[in-house]
């Protein structure tokens, strides 16, 4: 199995370790969710029974009891949408699921709801008997007589200081120091401080002596004190939740001092005591008005306390419900997971996904059957990607075969028994010169001038099923003479060697090569050949018969009567204009067979023409000749004499032809056509002859330059097979067509294509 097969298959292994590490994840954000959720309500059912807990953490206890619920809540929405979401689709196992959930939510619901229903009227009813009128009556006496205790004892520390500050009315400020000290020590105060009306500190005798600014009493003190004589303030009491109050709390009595003096410029002077209260007074009464305090913050707030309780049930019960519900779900689906993963697993099979399939680790029977399943797939998987892999190689195969066929020269093509194309190689678009491609789907014989060669080739078919279980054929081979229609540049004809042979399914193999260029050249061969021995053999003869009747003649000359002279004259002179014409024939056959090999060199093209065209002048030719020579011509590679001889066979083959259509069909006498032209696309150099004859039939055409190969009456038809033995010779390539205008043939018309050589030197 190559790379791109395993990615499916890894692509399908991180997809269910996804899928593993959401659900562990999930089931691991569940249970961490379900156990907060219970230390969270154990911690708000110990704050309900602790004042201080309850005061410092029940709001955001509350609160994150409500947060776990909501997303308690929320998973279980998610689950139930997902849930509706399978059963809306026709998934397999979403009814099981949801019966599975439904037997657990009842199971935990159920039961949940009789708790709370009975909870919720015990913690309704409880609530109201924790308030009592006895009770409140009782706190607000011990309130009271703990304020009037305090207040007896300050009021008992103002009488003793005022009654102590007489003996400051006789000393002067500089020595009331001494007297303090001894009036603290009687009173058993903390501090003493004489002040001024002005309220500055004239004395001080405690702890107010190391301060240099001790604590003034205020306007309203020294004016109640100058009002009452005497007034106190019990300090300390104010933050009853401080540890430290019972150790700061003190009254301060503040009186004024008697002045025996009279006079109205006599200014006051008040005397400030400091004495700490009891410690256990003060801490019973703090304990009371706590007591009293909290028990009245409780009765104003039972409402709430109420609706707390009942807030902190109604929580636990959602808790409770949700969890078991998500439970539900959750144990519902651990049970129908083996199911699911199978169903899935055949949907995708029968979908044509062969990916590996999830397999659960489980040791229990389902478990096992997903382990048989994903195996199974596996190795479905692994004989398809063997079919792949030998399709790809078929393909590959095909494909190279493809190439094969478009790069061979022989045509190929691939018929059904009807003779309908189904394919063909460039080759055979090439050697029939028909848009073969173009025609696949239809009959061989519906392309355009091959319906004689398409019915050749059935009846080669034919003949050969005929054949084939007698003699034991896998094959047939047949040559073929195909002629253009005359009607193009190209119309020429072709000489083919098909083979067929039979193909599965009903269908037909055809190879075929073009072989006219190796039969014209075997043609041109045995003509040589001809030509050597018609030299040898025919001239040898010629020479004594034309001496013997010159001998006979002269001889006889004068010796026998009129009529008879007449005769023997007549007799003789024909006997020599025909072996002078024996001659010529041998000759021009042995020039065919000794044409020397072509020299080349530098040769300009134009000016071998412009030398040639001075015989073919008005005065001399009978057909005149127009010429079109390409100032941008290079020179080319050539042998200057043959050269000259090809440029005169065409222009004499050229003029005969179009004499010949004038004399014998009646055309106009036009002048024969030669031209050279540069192309610069092709880079190659064109010599084209053109004259206004009747054409050429399609069998000449194709045999052309081919020895005795001619239309005239009298030619030897070795004007053209020379020229195209010299063309060869150059490299150069000939083409021969008929001229087609408005449907009628114009004439004809004979090319050379040479390739430039090198420059002409001067």
């Amino acid at each position: 199995m190559n790379a791109d097969e395993h990615r499916p298959a890894g692509s399908a292994r991180r997809a269910a370790s996804r899928t593993r590490a959401v659900r562990w994840a999930l089931g691991m954000g569940v249970g961490l969710m379900c156990a907060i959720g219970l230390v969270l309500l154990f911690l708000l059912t110990q704050a309900t029974n602790n004042r201080a807990l309850y005061e410092r953490n029940f709001t955001w206890l509350l609160g994150v009891n409500v947060l776990v619920a909501l997303v308690l809540f929320t998973v279980l929405v998610w689950g139930a949408v997902r849930l509706g979401v399978r059963l809306k689709r026709g998934r397999f196992g979403s009814r099981l699921l949801v019966k599975l959930a439904g037997i657990f939510g009842l199971v935990g619901v159920v039961p949940g709801l009789l708790i709370y229903v009975v909870s919720y009227q015990f913690v309704s009813r409880s609530i109201e008997s924790w308030f009592d009128v006895r009770v409140e009556g009782a706190l607000s006496a011990g309130v009271s007589l703990a304020r009037v205790t305090l207040d007896t004892i300050a009021g008992d520390l103002a009488s003793k200081t005022r009654t102590a500050s007489s003996q400051l009315a006789q000393v002067p400020d500089a020595a009331a120091g001494l007297v303090l000290e001894r009036m603290r020590d009687q009173l058993g105060a903390t501090d003493l401080v004489l002040w001024s009306a002005s309220g500055q500190p004239l004395a001080s005798a405690g702890q107010s002596r190391f301060s240099l600014n001790p604590e003034r009493p205020g306007i309203q003190q020294f004016r109640n004190a100058r009002q009452q004589r005497a007034t106190f303030q019990i300090e300390g009491l104010d933050d009853i939740t401080d540890p430290q109050a019972v150790d700061n709390a003190r009254v301060r009595a503040l009186v004024v001092v008697q002045s025996p003096g009279v006079g109205l410029l006599a200014e006051p002077r008040f005397l400030q005591a400091t004495l700490p209260l009891p410690q256990a007074l003060v801490a019973n009464a703090i304990a009371v008005q706590e007591a009293n305090r909290e028990y009245q913050e409780r009765a104003l707030a039972r409402g709430g306390l109420r609706r707390m309780y009942i807030g902190t049930l109604t929580l636990a019960l959602f808790l409770a419900v949700f969890g078991a519900v998500l439970l539900a779900v959750l144990l519902g689906h651990q049970i129908a997971r083996p199911l699911l993963v199978l169903a899935d697993g055949v949907r995708e099979v029968a979908a044509g996904n062969l990916a590996p399939k999830a397999a659960l680790q489980s040791r229990d029977e389902l478990g096992g059957l997903t382990r048989s399943f994903a195996l199974m797939t596996q190795q479905l998987a692994d004989a398809r990607a063997a079919a792949l892999q030998s399709m790809g190689a078929l393909d590959d195969a095909r494909g190279r075969l493809q190439t094969i066929l478009d790069n061979l020269t022989a045509g190929v093509i691939v018929l059904d028994a009807q003779g309908v194309i189904r394919s063909s190689n460039p080759g055979a678009t090439r050697i029939l010169r028909a848009p073969l491609a173009a025609y696949e789907g239809r009959a061989l014989a519906d392309v355009p001038g091959l319906a004689d060669f398409a019915a050749a080739v059935q009846r080669q078919f034919d003949t050969f099923q005929l054949d084939r279980d007698q003699h034991s054929l896998d094959h047939w081979q047949h040559p073929f003479e195909l002629h253009g229609a005359g009607g193009g540049v190209a119309a020429q004809g072709t000489s083919l060697v098909a083979r067929g042979a039979e193909l599965p399914d009903d269908a037909r193999l055809l190879v075929f090569d073009d072989i006219s260029e190796i039969v014209s050249a075997q043609r041109a061969q045995a003509w040589g050949e001809v030509a050597r021995r018609l030299a040898h053999e025919i001239k040898n003869p010629l020479t004594p018969i034309q001496l013997s009747a010159e001998r006979l003649a002269l001889k006889l000359d004068g010796k026998l009567p009129e009529a008879e002279q007449a005769v023997l004259t007549k007799s003789v002179k024909t006997i020599v204009d025909q072996v002078d014409a024996m001659k010529r024939l041998v000759n021009e056959f042995r020039d065919y067979a000794r044409l020397p090999a072509a020299e080349l060199h530098p040769l300009d093209l134009n000016a071998l023409v412009t030398d040639v065209l001075q015989l073919y002048g008005a005065e001399n030719a009978t057909v005149p000749v127009e010429a079109e020579l390409d100032p941008q011509c290079p020179s080319i590679a050539g042998d200057a004499q043959q050269l000259r001889q090809v440029v005169h066979n065409l222009l004499q083959n050229a003029q005969d032809a179009t004499q010949q259509a004038a004399e014998q069909g009646g055309k106009p006498l036009r002048p024969v056509r030669i031209a050279t032209r540069w192309s610069g696309s092709s880079q190659r150099v064109r010599l084209t002859v053109s004259d206004c004859g009747q054409g050429f039939p399609a069998h000449i055409l194709q045999r052309a330059f081919e020895p005795y190969v001619t239309t005239k009456p009298r030619g030897t038809g070795l004007g053209l097979a020379v020229v195209k033995k010299i063309a060869d010779e150059h490299g150069a390539r000939i083409d021969l067509a008929n001229r087609i205008e408005n449907g009628v043939v114009m004439g004809a018309q004979v090319s050379l294509s040479f390739a430039p050589g090198l420059a002409v030197a001067h």
